[in-house]
Order: structure tokens, then sequence, then C-alpha cells
């Protein structure tokens, strides 16, 4: 592991923004690489993202979303999740959002990893949580967030195997989840 010095780091001497909006800001920045080579490169950023890998109370299944995404045209399970809003917290939006789109509050909340999707050139940071318990309270208020379902955790390699997770927010947190709890029968 290197440390954080000067040797190796890439130089900005600016950046400009080429498009903004609500969910994407799109840049130019004028940088220089270690080689002394200096030119503009892309830069993308979508507002920071919150999610939670929500376990039952025995720990054995886990609440997944079946949906579909558009821009990739795929169907995958996806853990709840949402934009972290102005001024609020990860971990209140990450639990707001397992709220408004499953109808269950989390019985606790747990940071796991914070990490950036992309980050060759995209700016968004995604914060991971771990719910353990839940309590339904109410119906999803948030009505286009796909079907939830509690799945069997034992089965989640076997989804991601065949490509059924490929969020990578998702593939994260239940990768995460699965490394930390060693094996399951």
């Amino acid at each position: 592991m290197t440390s954080e010095g000067a040797e190796g780091r890439w130089a900005v001497h600016g950046e400009r923004s080429v498009y903004e909006s609500p969910w994407v800001t799109v840049g130019l920045a004028d940088i220089s690489v270690p080689s002394g080579e200096r030119f503009e490169h892309h830069t993308v950023a979508f507002p920071a993202a919150a999610m939670t890998v929500v376990l039952d109370d025995a720990g054995d299944n886990v609440l997944l979303s079946w949906r579909h995404r558009f821009a990739p045209d795929v169907w995958n399970w996806e853990l709840p999740g949402g934009i972290v809003e102005d001024g609020e917290a990860p971990a209140i939006t990450a639990a707001r959002e397992v709220e408004e789109e499953t109808g269950y509050r989390p019985r606790s909340m747990e940071h796991l990893v914070t990490f950036e999707p992309a980050v060759g050139m995209l700016r968004n940071p995604n914060h991971v949580y771990l719910a353990k318990g839940a309590e339904l309270v109410g119906e999803a208020s948030e009505l286009n967030e796909g079907r939830f379902e509690w799945v069997p955790l034992k089965t989640v390699p076997d989804l991601i195997r065949t490509c059924s997770v490929v969020n990578s927010g998702s593939l994260v947190g239940l990768l995460h989840v699965l490394a930390l709890s060693g094996p399951r029968g």
C-alpha cells in the first residue's frame, strides 16, 4: 500500500461544468498525470446514495426488490435505498428509504462500507448499511420501487452467480454481509 504523498498523484489545474441537473453533473478537468502529460479528462458526479441490507430478526432472510432498470434494460434484485438529501446524514437516508420503499422500519442500523462505484471518473459515494431485524409499520409509500420480498440469504450467492443481482450497491452490501457471516447452510 502506498502513502498519500505527491508521487503518483494526478494534478488538477481546473475543472469546468459541461452539463448540470439535479441527477448528474458532467465536467471536464484539466489534469496532469505523473508522466507529465497534460490533457482534459471527463468527470461525472451523481448525488451520494445510501442503501441497506435488511435482515429479518432471525438473520436468515434479506429484504430485496425485484425490479426493472431501464438504462441497462435489466431485471435484478436490489436493496432498498436512495439519494442522500441535502443536509441529511446517510444513515438517516438509508433508514428512511427502507421504510418508504418497504413499509418496514429497521430495528438497528450499522454502517458497513462507503465505496465509489466507478472511481476512475465518477464521483458518487455509496453508503451501505446493515439492519438486523425490521418491524412492519405500514404500507410502502414509494410505489415504483419494484416488488419487495424476503429472500433466503443462503440463496443470494446463486442469485449473484446467475446475474440476478447486478446493482453495484446491492452487490457490495450483500457480498460484505455474506463474507462477514461465514458459511451458511
